[in-house]
């Protein structure tokens, strides 16, 4: 089986806003013995399936990204089984929105999508299916890039900056999710109350769960990275207060305990994560 996932330079004036752009290649379904899993990274994505669709499993529901459609997915905060929906060949463009750059494109309430995957003809009736056909007629993907750029760019013109939003979220990513509410709170003069509704307005989960979610994003991307994949890695101790709050925070972003993951094969995840 062929798992490929291209890394692509985001337009210039997107680069700010967008953590990764890539390009998912499979020849086929995932196999069996895959565990297929993805853990939470904090990202909002959009999806464009134009060769074979995807199918996503989390929190009991399914979700499908169809061949020919574009979808948005809100912030993941539980692990997700993803697969390929026929087993044939697979291209899928997706554009990862950074936690501080998914409002500038996206103008409703995030929380609204937060574990969820919704079509843009759902979201943005006329223009989000106008935007689908123009995909669809774009006969290339460099022709589908630039559109996507295109509409973002234009998007991005019409968001004004929320410069406290952004303050709290750099300071979650730059701790590695280790910043606490208290510490923000003291920081902008505002309220954990306020700052929740900020979060669940442009994000979609409060500063809490990001932090969680960041932390453990961290420490799962060392993980992938290391030549040697045991528990716990060194900087376990750099990141959680003790071993039973890293399994429980183990549990709940991957399904499984951390002796239960070892044994299982996630070739696909970890394709996803890989540097």
């Amino acid at each position: 089986m062929s798992i490929q996932f291209q890394h692509i330079e985001p337009h210039h004036l997107l680069k700010k806003y967008i953590e990764k752009m890539w390009v998912f290649r499979s020849c086929g379904k995932i196999p069996l013995d895959d565990l297929k899993l993805v853990v939470p990274n904090g990202n909002l994505k959009l999806t464009v399936s134009y060769q074979n669709g995807i199918v996503a499993e989390l929190n009991g529901n399914s979700f499908e990204s169809r061949e020919y459609d574009i979808t948005l997915t809100g912030l993941i905060d539980v692990p997700v089984i993803l697969d390929v929906q026929k087993d044939i060949s697979t291209e899928t463009l997706g554009i990862e929105f950074s936690p501080q750059g998914a409002y500038r494109f996206f103008h409703f309430t995030l929380n609204d999508i937060q574990n969820q995957i919704y079509s843009l003809s759902d979201i943005f009736g006329i223009t989000g299916r106008a935007l689908i056909e123009q995909m669809n007629q774009a006969s290339t993907l460099v022709e589908k890039i630039k559109l996507i750029e295109s509409y973002l760019l234009n998007q991005l013109s019409f968001a004004e900056e929320d410069l406290i939003f952004e303050y709290c979220i750099e300071r979650i990513t730059s701790s590695k999710g280790s910043v606490t509410v208290k510490e923000l709170e003291k920081k902008t003069g505002y309220t954990s109350r306020w700052l929740n509704r900020k979060f669940y307005d442009k994000l979609g989960v409060s500063p809490k769960n990001l932090s969680a979610i960041i932390r453990f994003k961290e420490y799962y991307q060392l993980y992938i990275n290391a030549r040697e994949n045991n528990f716990p890695l060194p900087s376990f101790y750099d990141m959680y207060y003790d071993q039973s709050h890293f399994i429980k925070d183990f549990r709940r972003f991957t399904g499984l305990s951390p002796t239960r993951f070892e044994k299982q094969t996630n070739q696909f995840g970890s394709s996803y994560y890989q540097d």
